[in-house]
């Protein structure tokens, strides 16, 4: 654990909260709908608030020695048992949290680099173990070792505490813009596997961002937004498994373009048409 003093702690019941909307951030529940409005409205005490839970949800949750463990049973083994699986995805899951965090609420709206690519990285070497890839895992097992040195560790701590919060206006016009965005995704027939990728970041970072609200303040707006993006970032993610199982096969190449999924295009057009723009 790391302790940023600048930013406000939270108490276990909150933390959990947000634990367990991570979990299920890709889960596609039966029946789902938006919220009517859509409200847009972040103080920037809401802001700094939503990225220190953020913030404490990595510092808190993520250890240094059990990363470096799970790295070091894969340059073994080239794979975990079921419990270090789960494990690592857990980790990996704060990790991504906090990435979208940075990206969404630092006026630069983007991660440290060196964060980034650990990020990254974790999400190779998984890509990886999973497709029983052993060369791959070795060589992304040893990038992500380097990455975890304690000189690494300490210079990627400091920056996470180090970062320029956005004005509210700013936030509002960054979200506005990332929904046109997708608005305008949407317009093409057919997608490569990259152009579907960037579309789904944008839903993974405006579905991180409403898990957050809802974890700090319980209501039906935020928990609504939750869950309707976390269906449409369920399926994305879901159907971007299979494009780099393709690429990885050679089934087909990631630069290929495809249409787009009907259900998919339907909750992504759903979203665009009631999002204020």
């Amino acid at each position: 654990m790391t302790n940023h003093p600048r930013w406000e702690r939270f108490p276990a019941e909150t933390l959990e909260a947000l634990f367990e909307a991570v979990e299920i951030d890709d889960v596609v529940d039966p029946v789902v709908s938006l919220p009517d409005p859509i409200r847009l409205d972040c103080t920037r005490d809401g802001m700094r608030r939503c990225f220190a839970l953020c913030l404490q949800f990595w510092s808190d949750g993520v250890s240094r020695a059990d990363l470096l463990r799970l790295t070091h049973v894969l340059l073994r083994k080239g794979d975990l048992d079921p419990a270090g699986r789960r494990e690592y995805k857990h980790i990996r899951a704060r990790y991504k949290h906090l990435r979208f965090a940075l990206t969404l609420y630092d006026a630069r709206h983007r991660p440290p680099p060196l964060f980034s690519i650990t990020v990254a990285i974790m999400g190779h070497l998984q890509d990886a173990f999973r497709n029983r890839h052993r060369r791959a895992v070795m060589g992304y097992a040893l990038l992500l070792r380097a990455l975890l040195s304690k000189p690494v560790w300490a210079v990627v701590s400091h920056r996470m505490s180090a970062i320029r919060l956005d004005t509210a206006d700013a936030f509002l016009a960054y979200r506005k813009a990332e929904i046109l965005r997708l608005k305008n995704a949407l317009a093409q027939e057919k997608l490569t596997g990259h152009a579907f990728h960037a579309m789904r970041k944008i839903v993974s970072r405006h579905t991180s961002f409403y898990d957050t609200l809802r974890s700090l303040e319980r209501n039906e707006h935020d928990y609504k937004m939750s869950r309707f993006l976390s269906a449409i970032n369920g399926l994305m993610g879901s159907r971007h498994d299979e494009m780099v199982e393709q690429a990885i096969s050679g089934a087909r190449d990631y630069r290929t373009a495809t249409p787009l999924d009907g259900d998919i295009r339907q909750r992504l057009e759903t979203l665009v048409a009631h999002y204020p723009l």
